[in-house]
């Protein structure tokens, strides 16, 4: 009896050995089949950064075009027409733009961020606080969560004159 025994508690270990994998096996397939869909749905939801993060040294020459003309009541009416019509222009892609996903970074008085903003320049602004930005010199873009385009900006020093110089050592 003694090897019978013997030969059902190695049957028994073997069983669980199996179990064990086969609960492996199991688990290892639906972290799989989650993390494929969380992928999935990662690339459906930011499908369209290429084709937009192409596009926006488009939507900044559209933006130069409208600063270049002149504002206000302009005397040549075909030209107010124009400023107009490229603002509207501008109106509708930023809304096109909004309703999927995408956001304008326009930082200005922001504390500079370096995972969302490139400082370009440093800027002597008495008005700001070192390290908040003064100038916007190209804005950036968000497609959700993730950075299409830094914002490129110029960031307040601090005063010069109350900055310490370091005693050369002796």
């Amino acid at each position: 009896m003694d090897r019978a025994a013997r030969a059902v508690a190695e049957l028994e270990a073997e069983l669980s050995d199996v179990k064990d994998r086969l609960l492996r096996a199991l688990a290892e397939q639906e972290n799989f089949r989650r993390r494929a869909e969380r992928e999935r749905v990662e690339a459906v939801k930011f499908a369209a950064s290429d084709v937009v993060r192409d596009l926006l040294p488009s939507i900044d020459n559209l933006r130069r075009a409208i600063e270049i003309l002149p504002q206000g009541n302009a005397p040549d009416a075909p030209i107010q027409k124009l400023l107009t019509g490229l603002e509207a222009t501008e109106r509708g892609l930023f809304e096109a733009l909004e309703k999927h996903g995408i956001h304008r970074i326009d930082p200005l008085g922001e504390r500079f961020d370096p995972t969302r903003h490139q400082a370009m320049l440093e800027l002597s602004d008495p008005t700001r606080s070192p390290g908040t930005v003064a100038e916007v010199l190209q804005p950036g873009y968000l497609h959700h969560d993730r950075l299409l385009r830094p914002a490129m900006v110029g960031v307040a020093k601090g005063d010069d004159s109350n900055r310490t110089t370091p005693e050369p050592e002796a």
